[in-house]
């Protein structure tokens, strides 16, 4: 019986070029499709997944946080982050998140299906490009290392996963449908944040996040990725380029 595959991009076309791939490989097939991180904990806590192929930059809920709450719910699924970044902040955070495998959007298919093995055998896999780059810097002993503010450090992973979608500028309302909680709560966590960290508004709040690297949403709206022409016509390459959509 072929592995049950769940992919979630919130790009349509890049789901379409994935299925491409496996339309040509009896070992696995899709079960499911998910355009956002939300959906695919639903998805998961349903029908559970063998493997997920996630996005790591999906809008809302982010793939590694996505992830920490599909592997709370289905420990046994296990979870490929895909990313256009080579970075080693993003590559470490999905791993010690726990992501089983790395790879990225410009990898060939035959890369992509070898890191789907590695994970189904209980391995684990990272792009060649990212292996390379993380192995050069732990050598140079340059490795990117972001201790948590201190202020930050009283924080909850829940109550900054909450930072982040309210520093974004999310409702309560918005957030509590993102994590599938209520409204109540989700006040309750903003509440507590403000007394934790000593302020009692959101633009307060939003600055710290802000300051402490928390989110990013300033970065990514500047540096917006582009599709590449016809995507190559869908051909059965996981991504075309660097800019590829993520």
């Amino acid at each position: 019986m072929p592995l049950q595959i769940l992919l979630v991009d919130d790009h349509k076309i890049m789901r379409d070029g994935i299925k491409s791939i496996f339309a040509q490989n009896a070992e696995f097939q899709v079960m499911g499709e998910a355009d956002s991180g939300a959906e695919a904990v639903q998805i998961c806590k349903k029908k559970r997944p063998d493997i997920v192929l996630m996005d790591i930059g999906l809008p809302g809920l982010t793939g590694i946080e996505a992830m920490t709450e599909i592997l709370r719910h289905a420990p046994e699924t296990r979870v490929i982050m895909l990313s256009i970044y080579d970075d080693e902040h993003h590559v470490v955070s999905a791993i010690r998140s726990g992501a089983r495998a790395f790879v990225l959007k410009k990898a060939s298919s035959q890369d992509l299906l070898e890191a789907l093995r590695a994970v189904a055998k209980g391995g684990s896999y990272l792009s060649p490009q990212v292996s390379d780059c993380l192995l050069q810097r732990i050598q140079n002993g340059n490795l990117e290392s972001r201790p948590v503010a201190s202020a930050l450090a009283l924080l909850s992973p829940r109550e900054l996963q909450v930072l982040r979608l309210v520093a974004e500028g999310n409702s309560s309302k918005d957030v509590a449908v993102l994590l599938n909680l209520g409204l109540q709560t989700i006040r309750g966590y903003r509440k507590t944040m403000m007394k934790k960290l000593g302020v009692n508004n959101v633009a307060s709040l939003t600055q710290i996040a802000i300051a402490n690297g928390i989110t990013e949403v300033q970065a990514e709206i500047s540096g917006v990725e582009t599709l590449p022409s016809a995507l190559e016509q869908l051909s059965p390459r996981l991504s075309v380029s660097a800019t590829a959509v993520h």
